[in-house]
């Protein structure tokens, strides 16, 4: 098809000319480029080697990266010279002994020593040549300027090491803010022997368990045990707000159900908006029982796990608390209650779900420990004290290893039976 005048096709056709024409000249250079150019001014340094390691031949490269003329190295020096003292330690013990093996060795990390007396990390690949029957002749290297990835690997250690450095002041600041959410010792109770553990699952988060027992007025004592849904500082918070609050209700009304009801308004209030916190708390009320000896004890649930009662006898079972709802979920949650009385020998354990839900590694990673093992555990415990029962779930907890997934709270009281008996 013939074009018409002024269409333009002329001055594309010798537009597309020109650009071939380009094409070719830059093609006709690379064409030209000498592979003696190309060794000498390669992006790399190259360097050949008698068998001893005499430098028999090196490429501008390496010279100018180094600082050195060609009459400085060729015939002069082995190639162990230019390393530091470490690397020319490596390269005789490692390095050498190695290629001489294997005909090949790469991607040695290395350091040469400039003229200047600087250092040049590179990364080194060595063959070996062999003649034609076979006998090796010399040895080709190959460096590669390393500066840039070894700064690269310096700021990826530095910032490894910082982290590591927040993540243990981070782990401190986590393990002192959790001391501070428990009681830095337990009161004395005249007549009552106690002990607790609280079980760390993870440095890195702060739990939301809590517990305490505390003196209130005409003789009376306060405990109570709970967990916090969820972890970190959130939590904190309302660990730290439900410990208080227990600890003032219980001054102003110390019936169990009327402590629980004021913390339940409190969480409600505090947090019922987009971010809603709630717990499970187990509070209790204890009261000598005067002339028949022991304590009358209340406990009042807010959708706690029920506690355990290990009797003088060698029984042990739950203490039924159903029907209490989680506290601070609803404004006005039921609060279920019970009554028992603790006689001498008895003792009473509270504890956290992160006891029951464990995995145990005898049954597998997907099975929790469960109610009905704990259950069993107490039932070989009774009878028992505060103290062993402590000491017998805390050795447990060493068996469940990594599978304690969730902080755990225990709490134990025992009536301890009278000397005489204890002798008998």
């Amino acid at each position: 098809m013939m074009r018409k005048a002024g269409d333009g096709g002329e001055g594309r056709g010798l537009e597309g000319d020109v650009k071939q024409g380009d094409g070719r000249a830059q093609f006709s250079v690379l064409l030209e480029d000498s592979a003696e150019d190309l060794y000498e001014h390669a992006p790399c340094g190259y360097l050949s080697t008698l068998l001893d390691g005499q430098i028999a031949k090196v490429n501008t490269t390496l010279l100018d990266w180094l600082g050195y003329e060609r009459g400085d190295l060729v015939g002069r020096k082995h190639f162990s010279d230019l390393l530091s003292v470490g690397g020319r330690l490596y390269h005789e013990t490692h390095f050498a002994p190695l290629l001489r093996m294997q005909g090949e060795i790469s991607g040695i990390a290395l350091e040469l020593k400039a003229a200047d007396g600087s250092r040049l990390p590179v990364l080194v690949t060595s063959t070996v040549k062999t003649g034609s029957d076979g006998q090796p002749l010399l040895i080709r290297t190959t460096l590669f300027d390393a500066r840039e990835r070894r700064a690269y690997e310096t700021e990826l250690l530095r910032a490894r090491q910082e982290a590591e450095r927040e993540r243990e002041r981070l782990k401190r600041l986590n393990t002192t803010l959790q001391k501070t959410l428990l009681p830095p010792a337990l009161a004395n109770v005249p007549g009552l022997d106690v002990a607790a553990h609280y079980h760390i699952a993870s440095a890195d988060e702060v739990g939301g368990d809590f517990y305490d027992l505390f003196p209130l007025a005409a003789g009376t004592w306060g405990l109570f045990l709970g967990d916090v849904c969820g972890k970190g500082a959130a939590a904190a918070a309302v660990t730290s707000l439900a410990r208080y609050t227990l600890r003032a209700a219980a001054v102003y009304d110390s019936d169990p159900a009327a402590v629980l009801g004021n913390l339940n308004t409190v969480l409600n209030h505090e947090y019922s908006g987009t971010d809603p916190r709630f717990c499970t708390v187990i509070f209790g009320l204890l009261t000598p029982h005067g002339d028949q000896g022991g304590f009358r004890l209340t406990l009042a649930s807010g959708g706690h796990p029920a506690a355990l009662l290990m009797r003088a006898d060698g029984t042990a079972d739950y203490l039924p608390t159903p029907g209490g709802q989680l506290i601070g979920v609803l404004p006005d949650a039921h609060i279920a209650t019970t009554t028992i009385h603790l006689n001498p020998g008895d003792t009473l354990l509270l504890h956290t779900d992160g006891l029951t839900e464990a995995h145990t590694a005898s049954t597998g990673a997907g099975d929790r420990y469960g109610d009905e093992a704990l259950l069993d555990f107490a039932r070989t415990l009774a009878p028992t004290t505060a103290t062993d029962t402590i000491v017998a779930i805390r050795d447990l907890l060493d068996t469940f290893g990594t599978g304690v997934d969730d902080d755990t709270a225990v709490l134990a009281i025992n009536v301890p039976r009278p000397t005489s008996e204890e002798q008998q």
